[in-house]
């Protein structure tokens, strides 16, 4: 107990154990996170200016793309900083706060995706009763639920973690506060905040995977049955994007939750903890505009009087 002490800041070792790389993994990410925000505030500008993306999956992709603005800006300053100049430190309060809106904001993206599932099920099973189903109110209900059980959902692991009693050392081997390194740190037992993190993850994780899961096979016995070919293609263009999106993240999830990281090196549950913060948000907007043709086409009607006046 004499080696207690109340932290008031962490220091973040980033990727010391790289050495000579450093200065390639900056461009890397850089890159990364310039291409990710203007991606996802083209998305943003494309369907509030373009009058023809008002159909509801436009509303939900909207909120999708503003999403993944905030993983990329809260992760993205420390993790280039860390790269720049090396070991950074943090507030215990930034600490907190980092923690807890990336751990939300992946809540919020379970939740997102099983009600953009839900949004693409019923345009393909039941499109006569689609404009009935899923009015404005059903979106906004849906998507004012996401986010609200995102933010809700880590309040008690957070609370629980940063209670903690830490030890004098205060050097987190990462990149950003992540519940691993900053459990490593305390001096008391932990099982409690491991078994009741686990719990919670495991409801966020999966009841939005189950309902996900349950849309699609909805979907796929609709387009089944479906007697013609160009049918079958258009229901399959419509939730192929989407579908690519779920697999992406819940597979980067289990990539980085499914090996204990107790047996994982220090460097190695790094490069896992950048897969759904840092390369799914780059990656989702590419398959929404690439995919989607009104996307592109909003995009060409968007950039028309600029090149025009280019032109001229």
């Amino acid at each position: 107990m004499a080696n207690l002490t109340a932290i008031k800041e962490f220091l973040l070792l980033g990727f010391g154990g790289l050495h000579g790389l450093q200065w390639f993994l900056l461009g890397i990410f850089l890159g990364i996170d310039v291409v990710t925000l203007l991606g996802n505030f083209l998305i943003l500008t494309v369907i509030s200016f373009d009058c023809n993306l008002q159909p509801p999956m436009y509303f939900f992709l909207s909120n999708f793309s503003f999403l993944e603005i905030w993983y990329t800006t809260s992760i993205a300053p420390k993790m280039l900083q860390t790269l720049l100049s090396g070991p950074q430190v943090i507030s215990f309060v930034g600490c907190v706060a980092q923690f807890y809106f990336l751990a939300s904001m992946a809540a919020v993206e379970c939740f997102l995706l099983a009600a953009m599932s839900y949004d693409r099920s019923i345009a393909i099973c039941s499109p006569l009763q689609y404009p009935s189903l899923v009015n404005l109110h059903t979106c906004i209900f849906l998507v004012g639920g996401s986010w609200l059980g995102g933010f809700l959902t880590p309040v008690v692991t957070v609370t629980m973690t940063f209670q903690l009693p830490f030890c004098a050392t205060y050097k987190t081997d990462h990149f950003f506060c992540d519940l691993a390194p900053v459990l490593k740190l305390a001096c008391s037992d932990t099982e409690t905040v491991e078994k009741t993190t686990f719990l919670l993850a495991s409801f966020v994780t999966m009841e939005p995977f189950l309902l996900t899961v349950a849309s699609y096979v909805h979907i796929v016995a609709a387009v089944l049955g479906i007697p013609s070919a160009a049918g079958k293609q258009w229901a399959f263009s419509t939730c192929s994007s989407h579908l690519i999106v779920v697999a992406l993240y819940y597979g980067t999830l289990g990539t980085v939750y499914a090996i204990p990281t107790a047996t994982r090196a220090a460097a190695l549950n790094k490069i896992f903890s950048l897969f759904y913060p840092v390369v799914t948000p780059l990656v989702n907007p590419i398959v929404y505009s690439l995919r989607n043709k009104d996307v592109k086409k909003a995009m060409r009607r968007l950039m028309s009087p600029w090149v025009y006046a280019r032109g001229t």
